[in-house]
C-alpha cells in the first residue's frame, strides 16, 4: 500500500522532511489517518522561519507550515533532568538524525517515519511488533515519563487485540512502584483517561493500570471496588471492579458521549466505602458515591458536563432500575433533580448510562432495559403540562409550581393507567 504524500509546496523544498508517529502506523494498519506529524532534520529555527513557518513550541521548536498549518518538529533529543512530564530538557540541532529522534518515542509501533517516496524507516521493529499484535517500548527512556504508562493503556484500549510486552508491563510495574505516576499533573490524567474512555473497548485501559498497579494512584476510587463482592442474584459477576470494567465497555458498545461513559466509570464508588460486614449487600452506596465522584471530578478537573451526569448517575440509576415500581411523585422528583423539563437532553444521557449499567453484568449483557422506555414516556406525558393554564386561572407565584407538579403527577398515573390497560 502506497503512504507516499506529495511534499505540498515550496517551502519544505530541500528540506528532510519525514512523516512521523501514528500516521505511519494507522496506515501500516490500514486504519484511516487524518492527521500527520512531521519531523525534520538537518535544520535550524532560522532555517524555519526564514521560510516562512510560524514557530508555536515553547520547549522546543515547532513550526506552522505556512500554507496548510500542519506542524512540523525539529528533530530532537531529550534529557531527563526532573521528576514527571515537565522533567525534560530538550536539545535541537542540525546534528540530531532521524533515528536520534525516533528512539525517545514511547512505542517501537510509533516510532516508525516515512521519507516522501513513501519508504518506510524503522529503526526500532515497530513493523515486526504491527505484524505480531504487541505494543513494546522502544528503550529504557520509557520510564522517565509517567504519562507514558496512562497511554500504553491507552493504546491497549484502541487495539484490543494487541497485548502489552511482558518487559513493557515490568517497566509499568517499576515506575508505579518507584512513585513516578505521584508526579502526573491532573490535566494529562483526565486527556489519556477520557482519551481512552472514548475507545471501543475502554475496560482494556483500566484493567492494565488495574493490573500494574497504577489505577490505585490515578483512580483510587475506583481501583477500591476490585474485589468488592456484590449480591450474585443481581451482579453473576460478584466483582464490583468487573462491573465497572463491564458498563463502560457497554457505553462504548451504544456509542455513548463522554459524559455517559465518564458517568459509567464512576457510578458505583459508593461500593468501594461499604463496611466489610455489610458485604456483600450495598445499602445507600448511591448517596455514599456521591462524595469520591467530587473528589474524582475535582481532582482530576473534569468538565462540568461530565461531573453533573456523574453525581445524577451515581446518585439516582437505582431510581432508573426500578422505574416500573416507582410512584409517579417519585419519578417526577427524579425529573426535577435531573433538570429534564429544561435539560431533556440530559435525561437521555442519564438513562444512557443506567441502561449501560443494567446491562453490564455477566450474561445480561443483552437482557432488555423497559424501564427507559417507561421513564421517557412519563416524561413525554409529563413535559406537556406548562404553567400557562394555571396562570391564565389567577393562580399565582409558589402556587404555580405546586399546580404543576401536581397536574405533572397527575399525568404520569395517567399514562401509568393506559400501560396497564393496553
Amino acid at each position: 500500500m502506497s503512504m507516499t504524500k506529495k511534499t505540498p509546496d515550496a517551502p519544505c523544498r530541500g528540506l528532510e522532511v519525514y512523516r512521523v508517529g501514528g500516521v505511519v502506523r494507522d496506515r501500516l494498519l490500514g486504519r484511516r489517518a487524518d492527521d500527520a506529524d512531521y519531523v525534520v532534520v538537518g535544520a535550524t529555527p532560522e532555517e524555519m522561519k526564514a521560510r516562512g513557518f510560524r514557530p508555536v513550541g515553547r520547549d522546543f521548536p515547532v513550526f506552522l507550515h505556512p500554507q496548510t498549518a500542519e506542524e512540523y518538529a525539529l528533530a530532537r533529543t531529550e534529557r531527563k533532568s526532573g521528576r514527571g512530564y515537565h522533567g525534560f530538557v530538550f536539545h535541537t540541532g542540525p546534528e540530531v538524525t532521524l533515528e536520534d529522534d525516533l528512539v525517545r518515542r514511547d512505542l517501537t509501533i510509533n516510532a516508525m517515519a516515512e521519507d516522501e517516496k513513501g519508504r518506510v524507516i524503522d529503526p526500532f521493529g515497530g513493523r515486526r511488533d504491527l505484524e505480531q499484535r504487541i505494543l513494546r517500548h522502544v528503550s529504557n527512556a520509557f520510564v522517565e515519563d509517567p504519562v507514558r504508562v496512562l497511554r500504553l493503556a491507552r493504546f491497549s484500549a484502541r487495539f484490543p487485540n494487541f497485548s502489552v510486552a511482558e518487559e513493557t508491563e515490568g517497566l509499568c510495574r517499576q515506575m508505579v512502584a518507584d512513585g513516578e505516576l505521584d508526579h502526573l499533573v491532573p490535566e494529562r490524567v483526565w486527556q489519556e483517561l477520557s482519551g481512552a474512555l472514548m475507545e471501543d473497548t475502554p475496560s482494556r485501559c483500566f484493567g492494565f493500570l488495574h493490573h500494574t498497579g497504577a489505577l490505585g494512584v490515578v483512580l483510587p476510587e475506583v481501583e477500591r471496588l476490585f474485589g468488592v463482592p456484590q449480591v450474585a442474584r443481581h451482579h453473576p459477576e460478584i466483582d464490583a471492579g468487573v462491573h465497572t470494567m463491564m458498563v463502560i465497555d457497554q457505553a462504548a458498545g451504544m456509542n455513548a458521549s463522554l459524559p455517559v461513559r465518564f458517568a459509567a466509570l464512576v457510578h458505583d464508588l459508593g461500593k468501594g466505602l461499604t463496611p466489610a460486614d455489610q458485604l456483600p449487600r450495598h445499602v445507600g452506596h448511591e448517596k455514599a458515591g456521591i462524595e469520591p465522584i467530587g473528589a474524582v471530578c475535582k481532582r482530576l478537573r473534569v468538565s462540568a458536563e461530565c461531573r453533573d451526569l456523574a453525581l445524577l448517575v451515581g446518585e439516582y440509576h437505582l431510581h432508573a432500575h426500578r422505574a416500573l415500581e416507582l410512584r409517579p411523585a417519585t419519578i417526577i422528583n427524579l425529573f426535577q433533580a435531573l433538570d429534564a423539563y429544561r435539560r431533556p437532553e440530559r435525561l437521555q444521557d442519564f438513562l444512557l448510562a443506567c441502561e449501560a449499567d443494567w446491562r453490564g453484568r455477566k450474561g445480561l449483557q443483552d437482557r432488555p432495559y423497559p424501564q427507559a422506555d417507561h421513564l421517557l414516556r412519563a416524561y413525554s406525558a409529563s413535559a406537556e403540562v406548562t404553567a400557562a393554564p394555571f396562570v391564565a386561572r389567577g393562580i399565582k407565584g409558589v402556587a404555580i409550581a405546586g399546580a404543576v407538579r401536581a397536574e405533572r403527577i397527575r399525568a404520569v398515573r395517567e399514562m401509568a393507567r393506559s400501560e396497564k390497560k393496553s
